[in-house]
């Protein structure tokens, strides 16, 4: 019964709520205890509703008789859950840093900010370099390949071109 409810949940809508042994659908996620197939051991699967892969995948407890999964419940599942937004929010922030770089330096007695956007097109991707004073008025913005280093020298020598688009 419970595969067939796995197997059937929309992915546009809000599935409804189900609270079973190996399956639980709750407050916008899906946790499924699944076989381990590496083991004789049982693993749960943490999804975002409207997500196709899960976010978390990780051992679960055996049961009492030491061959089935013990049971999901509620604690067990506000635990997961908070895990597995844990391993998003993680994910997100790293993919921002990734893609967002900045750096400080003097130039004329004042500090400017220089950052560097990266947008990761498919097919053309690029990057905005810009330049930000003491205020966070912007001075200047140009667009230069993804693959641009952002650090202190090339900032400023940037600025000190008077911030003519690297080669």
């Amino acid at each position: 019964m419970e595969a067939d409810v796995w197997e059937s949940l929309p992915t546009t809508e809000e599935p409804e709520t189900v609270h079973g042994d190996r399956l639980w659908i709750d407050n916008g996620w899906t946790a499924q205890v699944v076989k381990n197939e590496d083991d004789d051991g049982w693993a749960v699967a943490m999804t975002r509703h409207g997500e196709s892969e899960p976010a978390l995948v990780g051992p679960w407890t055996m049961g009492r008789d030491k061959k089935n999964p013990k049971p999901l419940d509620v604690s067990a599942f506000n635990t997961l859950v908070k895990t597995a937004s844990e391993v998003i929010r993680r994910a997100e922030q790293y993919r921002y840093a990734m893609l967002h770089k900045n750096v400080a330096v003097s130039a004329g007695g004042e500090t400017i900010t220089v950052e560097l956007d990266i947008v990761p097109d498919e097919f053309e991707p690029y990057a905005v370099l810009s330049a930000k004073g003491v205020f966070g008025e912007q001075l200047a913005s140009v667009k230069v390949r993804p693959e641009f280093k952002l650090n202190s020298v090339t900032a400023s020598a940037w600025i000190e071109s008077g911030y003519r688009a690297p080669r």
